[in-house]
């Protein structure tokens, strides 16, 4: 067998080794980023925050985990970094530190800025390692990575619930060994991939990088998706950002009773994970996407309205139906623009986590004004925007076309 054949057997196979270390990674990287949110009650206390600085708080923490992300993709598009996620996990562990060292308002601004800093170099380049790792089976990869990456987020309300509610924000500096082993994991991921550079160019080399679709047909395209990923973080960042808020003030349930429905609702968004890439390789993801931003509607219409019983049951469809739509939106827009991997999941990466900032402080502020519950009763509006998913092309069926018109 020649060096072309075995060349072409390694990027037609799917590695699972590495899209579980990945995804693992994925894990620990979103455990960490999600005990920012899930000790909001604590800090909100302890430093007598308003819900507007606490939506601030947010905000400085998704806009630095967001705005880097396009130009890190498009970066390790032309020159792959193995080792920048150990970099980018080194960052997170910085602000980890400072977060449970924290005297200050200001301090604390800074620290949640160094571990969102970490998660822009993350996404775009774990996210080029999956589509890597594929051997084709983009859906699927796309999938093991962010399941990893919504277990985690899971896990955090459950960790403050556990540790740092009852021994206080110090004992945040504890998660930094899930860090240190993250660094570990991303190092051994970065060696596999630094072999892998070479095939992978010469594989992207070998495959068209043209676009079935008009260059106005796909930024059209792209911009449908951007809005849908914008009601869909939107609302996510009413979940996550407040739920726990919402369920002590409408239900006067305790704190750390607070964390395990908001625990509820994240391990849901984990369990729905693997549902939509898998589903969007067989079926085409624009019908994964219509139903998983569509389908969120009636459940989160009715959420307003029940009672503390009901509204456990709610926010597990709304958490496994929401939760399929981000990997295949992720797989579409790459099939939009083939070749640009890292640019196009750095854009959506970066721009889900902004809309989730921008949305998290919006409704803090609006929160001071009026209430909880009003936000929550407005935000359950947001999911009727996946409407739009009708205007999107049926890429799977223009490519048939294309090819028996070769």
């Amino acid at each position: 067998m020649n060096n072309t054949s075995v060349e072409k057997n390694l990027a037609n196979k799917t590695v699972f080794p590495i899209l579980f270390a990945i995804s693992f990674s994925h894990l620990l990287n979103d455990t960490i980023q999600s005990l920012i949110p899930a000790i909001y009650p604590v800090i909100k206390h302890t430093f007598s925050l308003s819900f507007s600085q606490i939506g601030l708080i947010t905000l400085v923490f998704q806009l630095s985990s967001s705005l880097l992300q396009p130009f890190v993709g498009l970066y390790t598009d032309k020159k792959p970094q193995p080792y920048s996620l150990a970099l980018g996990m080194s960052f997170t562990l910085t602000g980890l530190v400072l977060l449970s060292l924290s005297a200050n308002y200001h301090m604390m601004l800074l620290s949640v800025a160094l571990v969102g800093l970490g998660s822009s170099i993350f996404h775009p380049e774990a996210s080029r390692i999956a589509h890597s790792a594929s051997g084709g089976k983009r859906g699927l990869a796309q999938s093991i990575f962010q399941l990893g990456g919504n277990a985690g987020s899971s896990l955090g309300p459950l960790l403050a619930a556990w540790i740092i509610v009852p021994y206080g924000q110090f004992s945040v500096i504890w998660f930094s060994t899930i860090a240190l082993l993250a660094i570990i994991i991303l190092t051994f991921v970065g060696n596999w991939y630094k072999g892998m550079v070479g095939v992978i160019k010469k594989n992207s080399h070998s495959i068209t990088a043209i676009s079935p679709f008009s260059k106005r047909k796909v930024v059209f395209s792209v911009s449908i998706l951007l809005v849908l990923i914008f009601s869909k973080y939107f609302y996510m960042a009413s979940l996550t950002s407040y739920f726990t808020f919402y369920m002590i003030d409408k239900f006067h349930v305790s704190v750390q009773s607070s964390q395990f429905y908001l625990f509820v609702f994240l391990f849901s968004v984990a369990a729905g994970t693997l549902i939509g890439g898998p589903v969007g390789d067989r079926f085409g993801r624009k019908y994964v996407i219509w139903f998983s931003i569509l389908g969120t509607a009636p459940f989160a219409l009715l959420l307003p309205h029940a009672n503390l019983f009901w509204t456990t049951v709610l926010i597990v469809p709304i958490g496994v139906i929401l939760a399929s739509a981000f990997s295949a939106i992720l797989v579409y827009a790459q099939e939009l623009i083939p070749g640009k991997v890292g640019l196009v999941a750095g854009l959506f990466f970066g721009f889900a986590f902004g809309m989730g900032g921008i949305g998290s402080a919006i409704m803090g502020k609006l929160a001071d004004e009026t209430s909880i519950s009003h936000v929550f009763f407005l935000c359950s509006f947001l999911p009727l925007i996946g409407l739009l998913t009708g205007l999107l092309p049926n890429i799977e069926g223009d490519r048939k076309k294309i090819k028996s018109n070769k």
